[in-house]
């Protein structure tokens, strides 16, 4: 039994699996097209139940969806309809496009190479039109498969140690990453991916949540075989990342309908042969939670991450007001919403810049950032082209909604250089990069932290997409030669590690 207490894992693992100008170019791994894993995880035993496929108008902007949150205790439980609203625009099908060889079918959320390693399970009682059950979401078919009969959500509740956001939820999210889905294009490096793109997928689930009067928590403090074992997938190829807590009523849930016995149901193999990178299972295995008491110990108490002081100068950000804001509704935004794959070398507005890092930065209701607002990153950007600011590299102050500059001049090369020497992230008007001390992060949450910070840097990175696609700007998700970007975000950034990466700015539309 490995001890999460002991970070040594994950500093292992984070060390082993950075990027550098070197080990891209000697790497050998090439992608193996016939053998590309299927993005779908088909049950083709076990009957579909059709969702509602019409999209509801919230009537609630994007930039207020992503900025804001329901109180906790406010008695609300989604109907059937709610239900499939909020999975297809988390993790459904939005648009595919045909290409030589095959097609891609693109998602809802933002993932690393449109690999779409995320699987969402639902734990729910009776609902209206709905009954109580385990489901696994078919997003492919636009669906649900029922795994188990009845009402299972105590056993929630018990691998969570009694979380009280689980405890009165009508319905829980059970957010489920395959290592082989994504590792066979980023190979180990995928375990960092888990946290990304699980991010983004609840960056757009917590926003329609609000949107639709529920509440919604982020829950990774719970004993991971217990929910592995409800969820009956196979922890050497599937396992539980995260758990949100969706809705709120006063009622605690019965006791489970039977014990949690193997299902075994028949499952479509991904491809002819799967390849195991064991680094990133054993990542993950080292921030089991095992017990109840670990379980207490994990939730709240987020580190005081000791941010350096703003100097003396900063530049005040200006961002819109509700009135000024554009009000497009957070279910169009999510429609429309794409990765940018060629951004135009034309500026932005400074309140455009603002609104966004206003609006995606308030903070993620999750059980390991305590007290509210409680961050473990911190975004340092290249601006290259901001009506209004100077071009330069920056730290931005989140409680005080300050840009501090750390140097100034035309850094397009050098960023583009970062972003594993990638156009697009030269030709952004703004490359916004989440560092982070992992110091106290691991010594306060062990190496489940490093799921934490990832997730987090997911998070927020998807609210920032929402945020530039609500001001009709373009955004997306890049990878990153780990220690040069905090080289050159230093003396500032020293000791810190890069995490995340999103480049946001005008796109040029493809032709055709």
């Amino acid at each position: 039994m490995t001890d999460n207490r002991n970070s040594e894992a994950a500093w292992a693992y984070h060390e082993a699996t950075k990027h550098s100008y070197l080990s891209i170019r000697t790497n050998p791994h090439l992608l193996d097209w016939a053998n590309q894993p299927l993005p779908f995880k088909i049950y083709p035993t076990l009957e579909r139940l059709r969702l509602p496929g019409e999209v509801r108008p919230t009537g609630i902007a994007a930039l207020s969806a992503i900025a804001e949150s329901v109180p906790a205790d406010t008695v609300a439980v989604p109907d059937l309809r709610g239900v499939a609203q909020l999975l297809y625009l988390s993790a459904g099908i939005t648009r595919h496009r045909k290409y030589p060889g095959g097609e891609i079918y693109f998602r809802a959320a933002a993932c690393t190479g449109a690999l779409y390693e995320v699987e969402l399970y639902l734990v729910c009682g009776d609902l209206a039109n709905l009954e109580a059950g385990l489901y696994n979401f078919a997003p492919a078919e636009f669906g649900l498969r029922r795994l188990r009969v009845g009402d299972y959500r105590a056993v929630l509740v018990e691998a969570t140690a009694a979380e009280p956001a689980i405890a009165h939820a009508p319905v829980v999210v059970a957010c489920t990453c395959i290592y082989w889905r994504n590792a066979w294009k980023y190979q180990a490096r995928t375990y960092r991916h888990f946290g990304w793109d699980n991010g983004t997928v609840l960056a757009n689930l917590l926003a329609v949540a609000t949107a639709l009067g529920l509440p919604a928590k982020v829950v990774c403090g719970f004993q991971d075989a217990e929910v592995n074992r409800l969820l009956d997938v196979d922890p050497q190829r599937e396992v539980a990342f995260s758990l949100v807590a969706l809705g709120h009523i006063s009622a605690l849930p019965p006791q489970p309908p039977s014990e949690i016995f193997p299902l075994g149901p028949e499952t479509v193999p991904p491809s002819r042969r799967e390849v195991d990178y064991p680094l990133m299972r054993e990542m993950h295995a080292a921030s089991f939670l095992h017990t109840a008491d670990e379980v207490h110990r994990w939730r709240g108490g987020t580190p005081l991450t000791t941010f350096r002081p703003p100097a003396d100068e900063v530049i005040e950000l200006r961002p819109l007001s509700d009135a000024e804001m554009p009000h497009d509704p957070i279910e169009q935004v999510i429609l429309r919403r794409g990765s940018t794959r060629k951004f135009a070398r034309a500026p932005i507005s400074l309140a455009q810049l603002s609104t966004m890092l206003d609006r995606a930065t308030p903070g993620v209701p999750a059980d390991f950032l305590d007290p509210p607002g409680a961050q473990l990153n911190q975004i340092y950007l290249f601006v290259h082209a901001v009506e209004g600011l100077e071009s330069g590299a920056y730290v931005f102050y989140r409680d005080r909604g300050v840009l501090e500059s750390l140097k100034l001049g035309n850094f397009r090369a050098q960023a583009g250089h970062l972003g594993l020497d990638q156009e697009l992230a030269a030709d952004a008007a703004v490359d916004i990069f989440f560092l982070a001390d992992l110091r106290p992060i691991l010594q306060r949450f062990g190496n489940r932290g490093y799921r934490a910070v990832q997730l987090e840097a997911g998070v927020i990175g998807g609210k920032l997409y929402l945020g530039a696609y609500a001001q009709h700007l373009g955004a997306t998700g890049l990878t990153f030669y780990d220690d040069e970007v905090t080289r050159f975000f230093s003396p500032h950034a020293a000791d810190k590690s890069a995490i995340f990466f999103v480049a946001v700015g005008r796109s040029v539309k493809a032709k055709g």
